[in-house]
């Protein structure tokens, strides 16, 4: 084989090498697009969920309507909380636009491109491979040219080799000489010569052909072809430059907006005000009970003066059960009842808020009342309505019966009756409220004088509304005025008290404060005396007292002073469990 004959495969070969390079370079190029493309997805996704359980999480924290969380927004710090989930919404929608604009900007751009160079990278193969084929086959004829001339002119040499033979030898006979015919010999010496010059021709032919063939395919189609296999490469290159380009600007347009969300939420931050909430919390909470006045001194010193309280205290010590009561000067105990305490603790208060402190009850009062005057200006807007209607029917008989109207008329007419008799009655109830609220002044002292004081109070509380006074439970049951002639249920729970037994003496106590006993149940007792204790505070605030035979009843549990007598509660134990002890002296 001759050297441009190995030169050439060399080339060809290598060109074979450079294509399956090329094939497997620009087919790990479109792998990485898709690679690059699957991972904008997934990161779009995460963003879709993030904003996702962003947004739930902004839901499951505002404030539920109707609930004890809504009425919590009077605190700054609230409002504070339900700015920032709201900023946290819109921090949210700023990454579900992230998502979006990563699946229109990028998914889907760099999806359709992968297609189209897909396509394009086929194309430019398919003519690299159909010129890869042409050269081959034009190669191919040369060759066969080439062996075609070769093996005629081997022939042409023999042929001519052996004519030249016979023509010389001198041993051959006549008749030899004319039976081969040395003359035909000499005709098939040159037909061979002849073939043998076509084959050249032919040959030289195909080689200035392939040779004219080969010059254009390596220096012209296939750089062409590997010219726009590289353009594909810059493109595809460039494509994913300007994606992950893109995949930036894509963060760094919502920016703006999300510096604004965290700007709102610091803004939030700062409008908390501990004072004003504090402030709230004081006015939310305030009782409106006026503070104790001061302590006198006692002096134990001087020789101390028994009260009837204290004598008959010392008297009736050493008796294990007193005697009952003849009369019932202790009264009925109706507001004791468990089922009042039950509904208070259950949240059905009665209507008028005696259950709530002063102050609490005066805010409860006016914010009904306010509630009731808006719904009178609403029936009193929908009168007007209708009687205008009315007089444009009049006017107007074709446009409708001005008697359809009077019905309504007359239904809105009694609603607000029964609106404005509601509102008096509120007001009532907060006129005696705000007649009982303590002024501001200097502490009253604990004494006779404060006695006086509350006195005056309740008169003029009686003169403009109605007699209430604290019950047992913790709240405020009320007697009605005569002028509103309202009455006071009867219970049927009077006669448990009438036939309970009396109850033993479990101790003593010192009234602290004056109080005055005007509800049944209650009795009432002047600063500084001394009173037995019948029955513990159940945890209602009131204690359950005796000043003699006759008299007992309940009392604060804060206006008086308990010393309980041990042995005494132990003597109590064995009488309610019919238990045998041995009488106990109390101390």
């Amino acid at each position: 084989m001759d050297l441009g004959k190995v030169e050439t495969l060399v080339k060809a070969q290598q060109l074979r090498d450079q294509f399956d390079n090329l094939e497997k370079h620009t087919q790990w190029g479109i792998d990485f697009v898709e690679k690059y493309t699957k991972f904008v997805k997934e990161r779009s996704e995460i963003e879709i969920n993030y904003a996702k359980q962003i947004r739930n999480l902004s839901k499951k924290y505002q404030p539920k309507k109707n609930s004890k969380e809504e009425e919590e927004n009077k605190y700054s710090s609230c409002r504070a909380f339900l700015s920032t989930l709201n900023e946290l919404n819109d921090y949210a929608g700023q990454h579900e636009l992230i998502a979006e604009n990563l699946t229109s900007q990028i998914i889907s751009e760099l999806t359709r491109y992968t297609q189209e160079l897909k396509t394009e990278r086929k194309s430019h193969f398919h003519d690299g491979r159909k010129a890869q084929q042409h050269i081959e086959n034009s190669w191919k004829q040369l060759e066969s040219s080439k062996r075609r001339f070769e093996r005629d002119c081997k022939e042409a040499d023999r042929a001519q080799q052996y004519f030249e033979k016979m023509d010389a030898d001198i041993n051959v006979t006549k008749a030899d000489v004319e039976k081969r015919c040395s003359h035909k010999a000499r005709q098939q010496a040159q037909m061979r010569h002849q073939m043998a010059a076509d084959s050249k021709g032919e040959y030289s032919s195909y080689l200035q052909k392939f040779n004219q063939e080969q010059n254009e395919h390596y220096y012209t189609l296939i750089p062409h072809i590997f010219q726009k296999i590289q353009e594909m490469e810059e493109r595809r290159i460039e494509r994913v430059g300007e994606s992950m380009k893109t995949f930036a600007e894509v963060d760094r347009q919502v920016l703006p907006i999300v510096s604004k969300c965290l700007d709102g939420m610091t803004k939030a931050a700062e409008s908390i005000e501990p004072k004003s909430d504090s402030k709230q919390v004081v006015e939310s909470y305030k009782s409106g009970f006026e503070p104790p006045g001061d302590v006198e001194f006692e002096d134990y010193g001087q020789p101390m003066k028994r009260t009837v309280s204290e004598s008959s205290l010392s008297n009736s010590r050493g008796e294990a059960k007193p005697e009952k009561p003849s009369s019932k000067s202790k009264g009925k105990l109706w507001p004791f009842i468990k089922k009042n305490k039950l509904s208070l603790k259950l949240g059905s208060g009665p209507e008028d808020f005696s259950h709530l402190p002063p102050e609490q009850r005066r805010k409860k009062l006016q914010a009904k009342i306010d509630d009731i005057n808006k719904e009178i200006q609403k029936e009193m807007d929908q009168k007007d309505a209708l009687t205008k209607m009315k007089d444009v029917y009049v006017k107007n008989p074709q446009m409708g019966d001005p008697s359809s109207v009077d019905p309504r008329l007359a239904e809105i007419s009694q609603t607000i009756e029964k609106l404005q008799f509601e509102a008096q009655k509120f007001e009532g109830w907060l006129a005696e409220v705000e007649g009982r609220l303590p002024v501001k002044s200097d502490p009253p002292r604990r004494q006779s004088g404060l006695y006086e004081t509350q006195n005056n109070i309740q008169t003029t509380v009686n003169n403009c509304a109605q007699d209430r006074e604290s019950s047992p439970d913790g709240s405020y049951t009320e007697e009605q005025s005569s002028e509103t002639q309202i009455k006071v249920p009867s219970t049927e729970f009077d006669d448990e008290f009438d036939d309970e037994e009396t109850l033993p003496t479990i101790g003593t106590c010192k009234a602290l404060y004056p109080f005055e006993g005007h509800n049944e149940g209650t009795i009432s007792v002047a600063e500084g005396e001394l009173l037995y204790v019948i029955e513990e505070d159940k945890g209602d605030g009131w204690t359950r007292v005796r000043r003699n035979e006759e008299e007992e009843g309940y009392v604060p549990t804060s206006y008086v002073e308990v010393f309980l007598d041990t042995n005494a509660k132990a003597d109590i134990f064995c009488v309610h469990h019919s238990v045998n002890c041995s009488p106990i002296t109390a101390v």
